[in-house]
């Protein structure tokens, strides 16, 4: 599926921490399960607009304190000419453009292994949109393994980044 190709929905917000929900048993009951996880299908995703805020906050929860991420006046010298936000701001991104029901959020679930590309940095302002689907689903040694994609773009339709994880799901 083409970044560009898909018009904004009109359902964009903007991300606000402090209003994420973090009870991630909420909603649990209406999650799919292993069985009703079906490869190649697309998870339901909306955009959100990434504040200053929200990306200074993650950078300070994880200790990076990166004049890019902080420092107007630096990040416009920098070959990044403005504000960026880590590139582990795909995992913010991830729980922010899926509803509380998504799969992913299923509690009990491991990560067994994830590999991610980064194509432009995400910045305050931007509203970005993701493509997430499972690829595969299997068993090994008894237990269920979903391998999945996310694609994160930004709104000119530019990747920031990309990524394919392994997860093992509970019964």
């Amino acid at each position: 599926m083409s970044g560009a190709s898909r018009a904004p929905t009109g359902t964009e917000s903007v991300f606000d921490p402090a209003a994420f929900e973090r009870d991630f048993w909420k909603n649990a009951d209406k999650r799919k399960t292993w069985d009703e996880i079906v490869p190649g299908e697309l998870r339901r995703t909306f955009p959100v607009t990434l504040t200053g805020e929200a990306i200074q906050r993650l950078a300070r929860s994880v200790g990076d304190l990166n004049p890019l991420y902080f420092d107007e006046d630096y990040a416009a010298q920098s070959p990044w000419c403005g504000l960026i936000a880590p590139p582990s701001i795909h995992i913010m991104l991830m729980f922010a453009c899926t509803p509380d029901d998504d799969w992913m959020r299923t509690p009990g679930t491991i990560n067994a292994g994830q590999s991610w590309f980064y194509h432009v940095p995400a910045r305050p302002g931007d509203t970005v949109r993701m493509v997430a689907r499972a690829l595969d689903r299997f068993i090994r040694k008894e237990r269920l393994f979903v391998v999945h994609d996310n694609v994160f773009y930004n709104q000119a339709g530019e990747v920031i980044c990309s990524g394919r994880g392994w997860t093992i799901r509970p019964r």
